[in-house]
């Protein structure tokens, strides 16, 4: 393990951001990071309970809010999709929080639930029926469906026709379970039920959930020489009322309360936590004194009832008749440990049972087997989930001392040392976030191979398994990207295609913009790749707008074949070779293309980058035998230059009925057709590499016609999409990144190369909306926003009010093109 960077808050004279207590954070699924903190006014001494979200690749860009809540914040928790958001207090209130206008950094209190005065000690989502097992000894194997299955689990609740109905559940101090349902029509359905009869105190509790759809509710009255006790909860809508039933399970008592030598050593249980949400058979638990804590892992087993012998000879006990009991029994446990102040578990749900301890040993180099354990010394220990083996150890600052330095010479400290008071692994355990007790967020890169040595092989293995996890459950990959060395790049991006490409057509089509995304960002960490960066992010916005106007074409009758008029375009255009736009055009009902004439008037702009792309594209042929330049790889992608060539032929028919939405060319010739001109160069070059397994060169003659076009017409800038301002190309050396609370760094990424700086917009100069292709001026005055990732720039809110564009911009109103999320931009951007 090592510091990635550090974020800290800028020192006030008047007011500043202390560790609230107890202080906790979460890490959604879109490497969205919430924390809390608390403001202190020295002037009004009173507390603002602060809650600040971050998105992991501009942690400076912080949005902070006011939560409202009058006491300390005790749990915060994400919901499965990464965009709403809960936080509970010690008052009794949950909150639910949304994004606005799908905005990272723009957030609102939408709706909420109480239980009056009763602090909230869990909270968790209602589990949505979603899980799939992660199979790591399948990580060789070819296709998707063997490497993750999807597990058979039932929803929390359901609404009519199965649909999982969304809600979260809450336990109180006092001993109170509270559940919040959300009915469609935005109306909260809200029940509170005792955990049991004989209510306590409950100081500590954890929520999992059962595949049968059942809840199990975890709770401890913070004594290690009290029972930890289980309850099961069923959720259920009778007559439009939301009603809770309640069932005691078993219970234990910790290991080290019941070993004579350590009887009352341990006397606070201060951590309980169910491995996993959707694992209530195994749960970790932590007890503590003042200086020390021991922590074990504890597994619920069915075991056969012994029958006595006297009951054996009346009625003998044959098989599956043996009475079964369910069990707690001990795992694993630890020796003495420095005392734990933080305990972050893996959210990867790899596929173990109780009997694989074995094998888990074996693979303990994967990171989604380990869980992290945050001391008051400052350091942070990795072990294993389940036998609680020691994995990877990180010293922080204050607990960092020479190894040959005997104890005894060691000075001591003086003052509380810092260290973190609340953690979250990442999704893939690839990084940890610790917010510590000066209310500082440390960001740590988790090796894959945990502190083995591994060769590259295997590294890359591991990485390439967890990408693609990410492709197929469509969480953000950036805590992959931290582990990617600019060396690995090139292989990374081979390896993914080929695994890609093994998949059947019906799931490549569903991952086919997720791979060109997840492939323009590993090749932003490498300065030989960047170029190719512009030429995926040009393809995701063909694939786009080739899905947009194809889906603008109506069939002329209603009594249609099964082919849409989209598909039939596709067939017709691969079959038909013909150099000859017009030849092609014959063969279409050019009835199925009539559009109204506001359509395809407000539809040029994007005409318009179409046309300048094949025009540049075809103008760069020549050079291709230079240094690698944008669009460079378009001249070797059958696929992309068939996408082109069946627009330009939509767009010529559309042009006979409205010229004006025709691209606009600067030629040198009035009786050139310029649309005639560049498809037959365009379905010459398309020629060349529509197989991709026979690819061949192109011939002189269309070169030397390629070397001509700047003669004729006046070849267009490409308005490539900026270098991105974000924090991973600053990472690549390992060297660590100090931060500031709510100031950009002034860090210089890649350096790049010479042949790309003329495709760089420079400072001053216009600019433009990516997404709509419209120019928005040297000092834009629309609000805009950008992505996250890509570093995209559109307008917030549409110009246009005319259908078609509404369509298009659908296509990117909750994410980019690209999967990442949307961020608002202060009105002076540069």
């Amino acid at each position: 393990m090592d510091l990635a960077y550090v974020c800290e808050w800028e020192k006030k004279p008047k007011s500043n951001h202390c560790p609230s207590i107890p202080l906790v954070c979460a890490w959604s699924c879109r490497n969205l990071i919430a924390f809390t903190t608390d403001l202190r006014n020295e002037e009004e001494k009173d507390l603002t309970h602060m809650v600040h979200i971050i998105d992991t690749e501009h942690p400076w860009d912080v949005y902070s809010v006011n939560s409202g809540h009058t006491e300390v914040i005790t749990c915060l928790e994400w919901d499965q999709s990464g965009s709403r958001l809960l936080s509970a207090d010690a008052d009794g209130h949950i909150k639910c929080w949304s994004m606005t206008d799908h905005l990272a950094n723009s957030w609102e209190n939408t709706v909420g639930s109480v239980v009056e005065g009763d602090p909230v000690v869990a909270l968790s989502w209602l589990h949505n029926g979603v899980k799939l097992a992660l199979h790591v000894e399948k990580s060789g194997a070819s296709n998707f469906g063997e490497k993750f299955s999807r597990v058979k689990f039932s929803p929390s609740l359901t609404l009519f026709g199965g649909k999982p109905m969304e809600g979260w559940i809450a336990v109180t101090i006092s001993g109170l379970v509270t559940v919040s349902l959300l009915k469609p029509n935005g109306q909260v359905l809200t029940a509170t039920e005792s955990l049991c009869r004989l209510r306590c105190r409950v100081a500590l509790a954890d929520v999992a959930f059962t595949g049968g759809g059942n809840i199990v509710v975890a709770t401890s009255d913070g004594s290690s020489t009290s029972p930890v006790q289980f309850y099961k909860v069923c959720v259920s809508v009778v007559n439009e009322k939301c009603k809770i039933d309640t069932e005691i399970l078993p219970s234990l008592f910790m290991r080290c309360t019941t070993d004579p030598a350590r009887k009352d050593k341990y006397p606070a249980i201060t951590h309980l936590k169910f491995l996993a949400r959707d694992m209530s058979e195994q749960v970790l638990l932590c007890a503590s004194n003042q200086n020390n804590s021991i922590v074990e892992c504890w597994s619920l087993r069915k075991e056969g009832l012994p029958v006595n012998n006297i009951f054996q000879q009346i009625s003998p006990v044959v098989g599956d008749k043996q009475p079964m009991i369910l069990k707690w029994r001990i795992l694993s446990a630890t020796n003495d440990l420095d005392r734990v102040s933080a305990v972050a578990l893996p959210k990867l749900p790899i596929s173990l049972t109780n009997t694989d301890l074995k094998v888990a040993n074996d693979t303990k180099f994967f990171p989604g087997l380990g869980l992290a354990l945050a001391f008051h010394d400052g350091s942070v220990h990795i072990v294993h989930r389940l036998s609680l083996q020691m994995m990877a150890v990180f010293y922080g600052s204050s607990s960092q001392r020479p190894v040959d330095e005997p104890a005894l010479k060691r000075p001591r400290t003086t003052g509380p040392l810092v260290h973190f008071k609340a953690m979250q692994l990442s999704w893939t355990s690839l990084a940890l976030c610790g917010v510590d007790s000066h209310g500082k967020l440390s960001m740590l890169r988790i090796s894959p191979s945990m502190g083995h040595v591994l060769d590259m092989n295997m590294s890359l293995r591991h990485l390439l398994f967890l990408l693609e996890y990410c492709m197929v459950t469509g969480y953000d990959w950036w805590d992959i990207l931290l582990h990617v060395q600019p060396s690995m790049v090139q292989n990374l991006v081979e390896k993914l295609h080929e695994e890609y490409m093994r998949q059947n057509a019906a799931l490549q089509q569903v991952l086919s913009t997720r791979i060109v995304a997840m492939k323009a960002s590993l090749c932003k960490l490498s300065s030989s790749t960047i170029a190719r960066v512009c030429d995926y992010h040009a393809k995701l916005f063909l694939i786009a707008i080739s899905c947009t106007l194809k889906s603008l074409l109506r069939p002329h009758f209603l009594n249609t074949p099964d082919k849409s008029p989209g598909d039939r375009l596709t067939e017709i255009c691969s079959k038909i070779t013909d150099v000859d736009i017009d030849k092609v055009m014959i063969n279409l009902k050019t009835e199925e293309f009539v559009l109204e004439m506001t359509t395809l008037q407000s539809l040029q702009q994007l005409i318009q980058w179409v046309g300048d792309f094949v025009l540049y594209l075809l103008a760069s042929l020549p050079n291709q035998g230079s240094p690698v330049r944008p669009g460079h790889s378009f001249l070797r992608d059958g696929a992309s230059l068939g996408m082109f060539r069946e627009l330009m032929v939509v767009i010529r028919i559309w042009g006979l009925l409205k010229p004006s939405c025709l691209p606009v060319y600067t030629a040198t010739s009035d009786t050139q057709d310029s649309m005639s001109l560049l498809f037959r160069l365009l379905t010459k070059l398309w020629l060349c590499c529509r197989e991709e397994n026979h690819i061949t060169e192109p011939d002189d003659a269309l070169i030397d016609e390629c070397c001509l076009l700047p003669s004729q017409l006046l070849i267009p800038n490409i308005d490539w999409l900026p270098i991105n301002d974000g924090i991973i190309s600053k990472l690549q050396n390992k060297q660590l990144v100090r931060l500031q609370f709510g100031k950009a760094p002034g860090l210089v990424g890649h350096t790049v190369s010479s042949q790309f700086d003329a495709f760089v917009r420079a400072p001053g100069q216009p600019k433009i909306d990516h997404l709509r292709r419209l120019h928005l001026g040297a000092y834009p005055t629309e609000e805009c926003k950008s992505c996250t990732r890509c570093g995209c720039v559109t307008m917030l809110k549409s110009p246009n009010k005319v259908t078609a564009v509404k369509q298009w911009e659908q296509r990117w109103i909750k994410n980019c093109l690209c999967g990442g999320l949307w961020r608002k931009m202060p009105l002076s951007y540069s």
